[in-house]
């Protein structure tokens, strides 16, 4: 018999009065070492920003944890306002459930404002040198951020027979699958994929113009989640056939190659 990833039996850890939920300290994990990794490479570039990634962040996790938020109940509103739904569910964050394109958005939204408002006190460089030290961290968070999935077993892709395939107990398999026992472990795909993309750009970025590293870390990024996004079976919105996701990455990701291709001219004319 072919052996396979099992699945977690807890997704919380009860200690006295305080429950911690695992997904949420997964994605705080992840998020620590995005703050140090990015304070770490802004540094080369700014050495006198001895604090300005976490003046950042302390602004900018949170509206990205709220857009993330956002996004994800505003593409699955069945679930909190359909039939059967509740909406105070949307609240909570811990049972999993973050838009990354909503995180994205305003967290990087959110954390221009803030730099903005830090270069009137501070000399600092552009914001796409700041954007730059923090995308392959961002990726490592988004890696370990997959992990909360794992714990709250969701997100899985369709059934599969492998050594790596992902064990769905009976309970959380969706309705159709309910005769397969292993199925695609989509949050592995994701973290690997990620963590790989994260080793490029800190192997190229140097080589790279301003900008270029974030906007390769989306275009990475999307091409990734698009091919996973494809084989995932939770319930989500259709347009033609694809999910509402693969989309968003397609025009994102196609958007972000266009900007990486701009930004390599401009230098070029620049520096030409």
């Amino acid at each position: 018999m072919l052996r396979s990833i099992p699945s977690p039996t807890i997704s919380a850890l009860e200690i006295g009065p305080l429950t911690i939920h695992l997904y949420a300290l997964c994605i705080m994990a992840g998020i620590a070492l995005a703050i140090w990794l990015g304070d770490k490479r802004f540094k080369v570039v700014a050495p006198q920003a001895a604090s300005v990634v976490s003046e950042v962040a302390v602004t900018a996790v949170p509206f990205g944890i709220i857009g993330g938020r956002i996004y994800h109940v505003l593409t699955s509103p069945d679930a909190y306002f359909g039939a059967g739904g509740h909406p105070l569910d949307a609240l909570k964050i811990w049972e999993g459930g973050l838009g990354i394109w909503g995180a994205i958005a305003l967290g990087t939204f959110t954390a221009w404002l803030r730099y903005r408002s830090l270069a009137q006190r501070i000399e600092l460089p552009a914001f796409t040198f700041f954007i730059d030290a923090l995308a392959p961290g961002v990726l490592l968070a988004q890696a370990i951020g997959r992990f909360g999935n794992w714990f709250n077993v969701e997100l899985f892709g369709r059934p599969l027979v492998a050594p790596w395939a992902l064990e769905i107990p009976m309970i959380h398999r969706p309705f159709g699958y309910t005769q397969f026992a292993t199925f695609h472990p989509t949050f592995l795909y994701e973290a690997i994929w990620s963590t790989a993309l994260a080793i490029v750009l800190l192997k190229i970025g140097d080589r790279l113009y301003s900008g270029q590293v974030f906007a390769l870390y989306v275009a990475g990024y999307c091409l990734g989640r698009v091919a996973i996004e494809s084989i995932r079976i939770d319930e989500a919105h259709h347009i033609m056939g694809l999910r509402l996701n693969v989309w968003v990455g397609i025009v994102i990701g196609l958007a972000a190659t266009v900007i990486f291709r701009c930004l390599n001219k401009e230098a070029d004319e620049v520096l030409g």
